[in-house]
C-alpha cells in the first residue's frame, strides 16, 4: 500500500479527532491501530510530527490581521501548490474563511507533507484540519466541510 503522511492524517481525522480538535486516544494505542490498518510506522511518525506542527502553531482566540497585502508563492510552494490551489486559498481569504495567520498555517502544513505535488483535494482537506484545530473557526470549518465534495465552491453571502 503506498501511504503519504496525508492518507495517515486523513484517517485519523475521520476515525479518531473528537469534537473538541483532540485526539480520542492516547498515540501508542493509536499508533496500533494505525498499524492494524496497514500503515507504515515511517509514516505513522511522520504524521504524529505534522500535528505536533500544527499544534505548536494553536494561538489563543486572536484578532485576525486586517488589510494585509497579497500573498507572493515562491520557490517550493509554487511547485507543490498549482494555480488552482492557490487560487482557492485566495478564494478563502477573500470571503472571509481564513485569515492571513490561518493562510500562512494551511500553506506551511501543506509544505510540512513533504509531497512533491498537492491536488486541490488534498489542499481542501489540510483546510480543514487547520480549521477545526482553530479555536473561533467553527462556522469557517463548517463551511469547508461542506464544501469538500464539491467541484466549485459555493458563493459566500
Amino acid at each position: 500500500m503506498k501511504e503519504s503522511i496525508l492518507d495517515v492524517l486523513l484517517y485519523l481525522f475521520e476515525h479518531y479527532f473528537s469534537e473538541d480538535g483532540s485526539l480520542a486516544r492516547d498515540r501508542d494505542s493509536l499508533q496500533g491501530g494505525l498499524i492494524q490498518a496497514g500503515f507504515s510506522p515511517a509514516e505513522i511518525s511522520k504524521a504524529f510530527d505534522w500535528l505536533d506542527g500544527l499544534e505548536a502553531e494553536r494561538p489563543l482566540l486572536d484578532r485576525p490581521r486586517l488589510d494585509l497585502p497579497l500573498r507572493q508563492f515562491h520557490g517550493p510552494e509554487l511547485d507543490r501548490l498549482d494555480v488552482e490551489c492557490r487560487g482557492f486559498l485566495l478564494f478563502l481569504e477573500q470571503h472571509g474563511v481564513l485569515d492571513a495567520d490561518q493562510r500562512e498555517l494551511v500553506i506551511e502544513r501543506a509544505m510540512a507533507l513533504d509531497q512533491d505535488e498537492l491536488d486541490l483535494d488534498d489542499l481542501k482537506w489540510v483546510v480543514l484540519m487547520v480549521l477545526f484545530n482553530r479555536p473561533g473557526a467553527e462556522a469557517a470549518y463548517a463551511w469547508m466541510e461542506t464544501q469538500m465534495f464539491v467541484d466549485e465552491p459555493e458563493a459566500l453571502h
